[in-house]
């Protein structure tokens, strides 16, 4: 019976490359599922090109892999191609209009602006004449009226009074229109100012096409196999069965307890044992037994030190009148 190896474990190089191998087969298969070309309602369409590849080098295994690349590609229908390719021409001609207008802003922004309303304030000077003053008269002539058959005379406290606030609020009528006519001619004059600039904004901002819109495309992705975890699977699965082999095996447990203790000795003396039954033999022809001690305890499996000393004295001693095996000199060279 020989002593068998345990199986050697996974190498990690290798390992990995299984691993990263399938992890990108695995992502190279889930973008050509996503890449899946479409056609809207108007015959526009969106399509998916491979249009070339790099390669790619993994910094633990030195493996290379050759990466594909893709291109999307976006086509109008017909029709739409033809409102697009209009609206371009149009917008072209807007920004070349633009362009030239706009030569003169830079003489035109680099004068202070200033709003001149003094034509304005002689326009409504004309207006006040010609609306508030005949008001006033008539306002004036009613008051003096009433202030006489009040019986209130001319050069009086009272009659100086009232015509006072008669003129105030004459004055206040010619205050408002002035105000309300500059703030509508600094208005108007600011519009002009900038409608230039307006018109040119406009002409830039132009129209634009309505591009149509795609859904992204959501499939199933594929799961990637996890090789390492495989790999490493199947390995604690040869590796239990090989315990579990050693365990059954009289000689490979003898031959593991003889690596595992050296040079210790253990009794091995027949005159201490019963039970004794023999179970197999080592490549060098010393018989295994299996056997109880005479103190008591469980089944044992071992020499008896009267054979291994006939073969391997070196390998037996004695302590105490009981003989015992050194069995890493006794099991030296069996295998």
């Amino acid at each position: 019976m020989g002593k068998s190896r345990a199986p050697a474990p996974p190498n990690p190089r290798e390992t990995s490359a299984a691993q990263t191998g399938t992890s990108v087969s695995t992502a190279i298969a889930n973008t050509m599922l996503g890449n899946v070309n479409q056609v809207g309602a108007d015959g526009s369409t969106l399509t998916y090109d491979q249009t070339g590849n790099y390669s790619f080098t993994d910094p633990y295994t030195g493996n290379s892999y050759d990466l594909p690349t893709f291109t999307a590609t976006q086509s109008l229908s017909e029709k739409a191609q033809n409102i697009y390719d209009s609206n371009q021409d149009a917008e072209l001609n807007l920004s070349n209009i633009a362009r030239d207008q706009s030569s003169f802003l830079g003489d035109y922004m680099s004068e202070p602006w200033t709003a001149d309303t003094a034509a304005i304030e002689g326009r409504l000077n004309e207006l006040g004449a010609a609306t508030l003053d005949p008001r006033f008269e008539r306002q004036r002539s009613d008051l003096q009226t009433q202030l006489s058959n009040q019986g209130i005379k001319l050069g009086s406290a009272a009659y100086d009074r009232a015509m006072g606030n008669l003129n105030d609020a004459q004055s206040q009528s010619y205050n408002d229109l002035y105000l309300r006519g500059r703030g509508q001619a600094f208005s108007e004059l600011q519009a002009q100012r900038n409608q230039p600039i307006n018109e040119i904004s406009a002409l830039l901002s132009g129209s634009q096409v309505s591009m149509p819109n795609y859904s992204t495309n959501q499939p199933s992705n594929i799961a990637t196999t996890d090789n390492a975890g495989l790999i490493n699977q199947n390995y604690n699965q040869r590796l239990n069965q090989w315990q579990a082999n050693q365990a059954n095996n009289p000689l490979g447990g003898l031959l593991q307890l003889g690596g595992t203790l050296g040079s210790a000795f253990i009794m091995s003396d027949k005159r201490t044992k019963k039970d004794i039954k023999k179970v197999g033999k080592t490549d060098d022809g010393q018989n295994i037994y299996k056997f109880r001690y005479k103190s008591g305890g469980p089944i044992q499996m071992g020499l008896m030190a009267q054979e291994v000393e006939k073969k391997k004295p070196s390998a037996v001693t004695e302590v105490g009148g009981i003989k015992m095996v050194d069995y890493g000199k006794a099991l030296k060279g069996a295998s």
